[in-house]
């Protein structure tokens, strides 16, 4: 009898110190500015954009952070993980700060009042290299167009931050690199499609 609750102390014992060294599940969000948007005046008039489906690249398409670790060598923290889906994460952490520097209303996918033209911003995410302890990068292809012009301004942004030690400090570097996205697509809206990048 003593062999069997001894037999049992170890088993548990052997249970308790796998489940102490199981790793433990992080969730990140990309939403939000890295840093508080500038004051705005509210306009005359209101300001409506559309910031539709972020396209992002078939490698990072996942739940899972990818970061890479070598040339050529990338790996899927089973454990870091986004709380949604990385396109929806980065489009409305562009939405957040396009609205916030212009004072704009975000009407994706929702009605807008009539004789409102609202400025569309296409976003295609070319790269999004996650490398810990040195830095995010954001390479993104943009457009913006006003519903009802035919001018379009497309314009390229590659965005590195450099990152200290840890996925905080990635991810705080891809949001840091996502607020100035955006206030470059704010500037865009501001000034209008037909001045330029």
């Amino acid at each position: 009898m003593r062999s069997i609750q001894a037999a049992a102390c170890i088993g548990m014992a052997a249970l308790l110190a796998a489940c102490a060294t199981t790793d433990s599940d992080h969730f990140y969000t990309l939403n939000g500015p890295a840093a508080p948007a500038p004051t705005v005046q509210a306009a005359a008039r209101p300001v409506y954009i559309e910031m539709l489906a972020v396209n992002v690249p078939a490698q990072v398409k996942r739940k899972e952070l990818v970061v890479t670790t070598g040339a050529g060598l990338v790996d899927m923290l089973d454990h870091h993980r986004w709380i949604g889906p990385l396109a929806d994460e980065i489009g409305h952490a562009l939405s957040l700060q396009v609205s916030a520097e212009l004072g704009a209303i975000d009407v994706y996918r929702t009605p807008y009042p009539a004789g409102a033209a609202p400025y569309r911003i296409s976003t295609n995410v070319q790269r999004f290299e996650s490398v810990p302890g040195q830095y995010a990068l954001v390479d993104a292809t943009w457009s913006v167009r006003q519903v009802g012009s035919e001018t379009v301004l497309t314009c390229r942004s590659v965005l590195r931050e450099p990152v200290g030690q840890g996925y905080d400090a990635l991810v705080a570097g891809h949001r840091a690199a996502l607020a100035k996205l955006g206030s470059a697509m704010a500037a865009a809206v501001r000034k209008g499609p037909g001045a330029g990048c």
